[in-house]
């Protein structure tokens, strides 16, 4: 089943200490342009005094920060539970490294060592807070923007996958539909009723025609009417009603409102086909096959049941009609769809669950 993954934040931390230098840069310039002439000189101390405190502060926030918010974002708690006193924290004791590191290296006068501090916070703080968020809030975009990229890519090949299935499937039905046995003794059939019953034979000749056409018409569509589906059952359980005789006792109990829910073409015909070839087929006194829809919940059950001997989901060989029905309800619903096998009253009761879309 298709699984939905939380994209955590990518770090690029040369790209991020980047921006925060040229940040830093941009609003320097801003302050020397509004502010009093100052000397070549007064400029580089305040550059380099600025970008001691930015690095030491960006750097360790950047680690920290990103690493908890990886793990926030993998457990889906929201991450500015800890961005906004995150920020708070590493400024604070940001710009107080900075400011001995500047002091021990002879850069700062002891003496101003406090009154330089405060000062540094009242500006640090508020930059900090929103270029912090700022940043917060692009990575936020970003993680939420690649997390539906992923989902959509995941989607096209889910649904790339369905129509791979569903033409496999029709191209399955196709081909036992023409086998020669079947071909053979369904024209047997039509040929032995033109004497007796020339109008079943008609008859019969439009099912096989309604089978064909059907595996043709739903080609690009990945779910189909309930209501044609089961024209394309009423048309196989027909033909071979002609060819078995009394061997073979079918019944549809479809109700009028559960007729346009959508179900994948071929669908329940192969689970009909399925019972009929390995259930009643090989038994002398041949047996029943009957169709069944209801809802429950958001669900729609559709049950195919007969009297032959029932089988395991289990020992189904990979490449089975019934195993490619497996996999296009799992690529076109998910865990919302799936096939259930029981014995219940005498009967071998496959059941198709899918969402009522």
């Amino acid at each position: 089943m298709t699984t939905a993954k939380v994209t955590p934040f990518k770090h690029k931390w040369t790209f991020s200490l980047l921006w925060t230098n040229i940040a830093v840069a941009v609003v320097d310039l801003i302050v020397f342009m509004v502010g009093p002439a100052r000397t070549a000189a007064t400029v580089l101390h305040t550059l380099a005094f600025t970008f001691v405190y930015a690095n030491l502060t960006s750097a360790l926030a950047m680690w920290v920060l990103g690493w908890l918010i990886d793990r926030l974002m993998v457990r889906k708690v929201p991450p500015w539970i800890v961005v906004i006193p995150g920020i708070l924290v590493f400024t604070v004791g940001g710009c107080l490294a900075a400011q001995a590191l500047l002091t021990a290296l002879g850069a700062a006068s002891p003496q101003r060592f406090w009154p330089d501090y405060y000062g540094t916070l009242r500006f640090a703080v508020p930059l900090a807070l929103v270029f912090g968020l700022g940043a917060m809030t692009h990575a936020t975009l970003l993680a939420r923007v690649q997390s539906m990229e992923q989902e959509l890519h995941e989607k096209e090949i889910a649904d790339e996958r369905s129509r791979k299935l569903a033409a496999e499937t029709r191209l399955r039905s196709l081909e036992s539909w023409i086998h020669p046995h079947f071909l053979f003794n369904t024209l047997n059939s039509i040929s032995a009723l033109i004497a007796v019953d020339p109008a079943r034979a008609e008859q019969i000749v439009g099912r096989l025609a309604t089978l064909l056409r059907a595996s043709l018409d739903t080609s690009d569509h990945p779910l189909i009417p309930l209501r044609q589906e089961m024209a394309m059952v009423e048309s196989y359980v027909d033909i071979e009603k002609v060819r078995l005789g009394g061997k073979l006792r079918g019944t549809m109990d479809v109700p009028a409102a559960l007729e346009e829910t959508g179900v994948p073409p071929m669908s329940v015909q192969s689970l009909v086909e399925n019972a009929v070839k390995h259930g009643i087929t090989p038994r002398p006194e041949g047996g029943e096959v009957g169709v069944t829809a209801r809802t429950e919940d958001s669900s729609v059950r559709i049950e195919v049941r007969d009297t032959g001997p029932g089988f395991d989901l289990t020992s189904m060989r990979a490449g089975h009609g019934l195993d490619k029905l497996v996999q296009r309800l799992d690529a076109l619903f998910g865990d919302k769809a799936r096939l259930n096998i029981s014995c219940r009253d005498g009967y071998s009761v496959v059941e198709m669950i899918v969402p009522r879309v």
